[in-house]
């Protein structure tokens, strides 16, 4: 016997899903920038910094958002409203800097009916991938002063106490800028879903 197989996690090995900048040769599918000439509603940034559990920044970690456009649609055929021959898709993709640091452009998502067709407050799906994890840790991103968030079903479920790591903070600044930064682990840490 040659010894035990060694444990796979979901990172660090990211920069072939990293494309943009033409470093490998495969299209460069998707970014940090979803905004399309095609995409109405408020233009707004998300940014943060990924932490582990100590506190400290990671700088080698991937996220991946997917999110509704400013009136609620996915860009999925099983979601009948959707427009077809839109070109925003609502899925984006970037890594960390060096202090952790990442930043999505993108439009505010509009509400979207949940599974009970009772409607959600306008939010962002959020996957992290990080070295050390054996699977991406999945959460949502919803937005301070959503009068929504009080109602909705999937907030709900979260401890009260619990609820403010789902919130990005807006920040005063020329474009709608929201901070939401991810705790991995301690006493801060981001509210994860098992999906």
């Amino acid at each position: 016997m040659s010894g035990i197989t060694p444990s796979q996690t979901v990172g660090p090995y990211f920069k072939y899903g990293l494309t943009p900048g033409g470093a490998y040769q495969w299209n460069d599918a998707f970014g940090n920038d979803l905004v399309t000439p095609d995409a109405a509603g408020e233009r707004i940034r998300i940014v943060g910094q990924i932490f582990d559990g100590d506190g400290k920044p990671i700088n080698d970690s991937m996220l991946e958002i997917w999110q509704a456009d400013a009136q609620g649609r996915f860009a999925d055929s099983k979601d009948s409203r959707a427009i077809p021959n839109s070109v925003f898709k609502g899925f984006g993709r970037c890594g960390t800097d060096s202090n952790g640091a990442y930043s999505f452009s993108t439009i505010k998502p509009g509400a979207v009916p949940g599974p009970d067709g009772r409607f959600q407050a306008p939010h962002i799906l959020l996957a992290v991938y990080a070295r050390g994890m054996t699977q991406q840790a999945m959460t949502r991103i919803y937005f301070d002063g959503e009068a929504a968030n009080t109602s909705d079903p999937v907030l709900a479920l979260v401890p009260a106490n619990r609820r403010a790591t789902l919130i990005a903070k807006r920040e005063a600044s020329d474009i709608a800028t929201y901070r939401f930064d991810v705790h991995l682990q301690g006493e801060r840490e981001t509210v994860f879903f098992d999906l």
